[in-house]
């Protein structure tokens, strides 16, 4: 009968290692249960001068792949992996049944490096961390934390729910973008046509009949004639504008006057506001719910904050815990959140159940960012069809004005 290897918690938390004869996973996973331990690892063990099939090297199973695992494939892959480890089934089966399962790509690459360190011996949470393109701090974090109070299930199903909840955030932004987006592009497109195509063939008219043209005209035959010789500096205008931000946020202070300046830009600025901070408190209320130390929490949280002025203010936070005060003072004195965040906080260190009050003040901002985003692009919607008026108007205008001053020419 096979030899696994397993690596436990008992009901106290203290690690046990030792091995059990079973006829398969399953079974060994189910005596480890029965003597009252929880599984972190199994392994089974080779035979000595056993050989594999085949023998030689295993053929490598990896693709070429760019870049780090997607947010939608990672957040299927954690609430997949939560499910199973909440029906009982050990870490490396897990991470076996997904792996084969999973479309080739990064994170498929990374999950078959990670089952090899698994089964070599080494923690999930070590295994993950080799991998930082795919599993970020905040991630291999929980992941550990799990190890350590023998609940990786829970914190698995913590993870997922985590995952989804910043999904469903950043979809309802990005989708409610697209429109906006699709539109102003049409709208440009339709612009250089005219500009390109339909304004030369009336500059020709008009230079065959010889008329004054107004100054009007002549300002949107100018601009014409550019667009002519240099439409090439049309999209050239975004990439450059592009290039000199990241110019810009190269230097500290760049960087912090652009992400604050952000920020005091009318309904954009609110809504980059509260939507960080809708991430990064249900980010600390996770990791401290999962038993993440604080300091570490706030560090992780600090660095996913994605803007300089926020990342200060939880530096200042940081710095307030190790000095052993509160979390909510800085806050206080930041001025970059409200007063409810701030007071709902205090409420949670005096109660010792800061981690829902982190989740409710989530929960509200969530739902703040959904009204922000509507109020946008209710507020977009008119700005485009007056704008594109005014534009439309001008140039018919400008074009329709020489014609009239034929018209009355030769009419007399």
């Amino acid at each position: 009968m096979p030899t696994f290897k397993f690596e436990a918690l008992d009901t106290t938390g203290t690690e046990v290692k030792d091995s059990v004869e079973a006829g398969s996973e399953e079974e060994a996973s189910q005596k480890i249960k029965a003597m009252g331990y929880f599984v972190t690892k199994l392994t089974a063990q080779q035979k000595s001068g056993g050989k594999k099939k085949g023998g030689g090297k295993k053929k490598s199973r990896k693709t070429f792949a760019l870049g780090g695992a997607s947010a939608k494939k990672l957040t299927l892959f954690t609430r997949q992996f939560s499910v199973l480890q909440d029906a009982g089934l050990p870490v490396l089966r897990s991470l076996r049944i997904l792996e084969k399962q999973m479309k080739p790509g990064a994170l498929k690459n990374s999950l078959i490096d990670v089952v090899e360190d698994v089964e070599s011996g080494m923690t999930l949470s070590e295994a993950l961390g080799k991998h930082p393109k795919c599993f970020d701090r905040l991630y291999v974090n929980m992941v550990r934390a799990g190890e350590a109070g023998g609940a990786l299930e829970v914190i698995l199903q913590r993870l997922a729910d985590f995952k989804e909840k910043s999904q469903g955030l950043k979809r309802k932004i990005v989708g409610a973008m697209v429109y906006p987006s699709v539109v102003i592009m049409v709208a440009v497109s339709i612009l250089m046509f005219i500009m390109v195509m339909i304004i030369p063939k009336f500059k020709k008219i008009f230079d065959e009949f010889g008329l004054q043209l107004p100054w009007a005209t002549q300002t949107l035959i100018k601009i014409s004639d550019w667009m002519v010789n240099y439409w090439y500096f049309v999209p050239l205008f975004p990439v450059s504008i592009y290039l000199m931000l990241k110019l810009i946020r190269m230097s500290k202070a760049g960087n912090y006057a652009l992400d604050r300046m952000v920020l005091w830009i009318p309904v954009v600025g609110g809504l980059v506001e509260k939507t960080i901070v809708a991430r990064t408190m249900r980010t600390l209320g996770t990791l401290i719910s999962s038993g993440v130390p604080i300091l570490e929490a706030l560090t992780i949280v600090r660095e996913t904050a994605n803007n300089v002025v926020f990342e200060r203010m939880f530096q200042r936070v940081l710095e307030s815990i190790r000095e052993g005060e509160t979390i909510a003072d800085p806050l206080r004195e930041a001025r970059l959140v409200d007063d409810m965040v701030v007071n709902m906080v205090e409420v949670g260190e005096e109660t010792g159940d800061l981690d829902t009050m982190l989740y409710k003040v989530a929960d509200f901002y969530d739902e703040e960012v959904d009204v922000l985003v509507k109020s946008l692009i209710s507020l977009l919607e008119p700005i485009m069809i007056v704008f594109l008026g005014l534009v439309i108007g001008a140039i018919v205008i400008s074009l329709f004005l020489p014609l009239i001053k034929l018209l009355e020419g030769l009419s007399k």
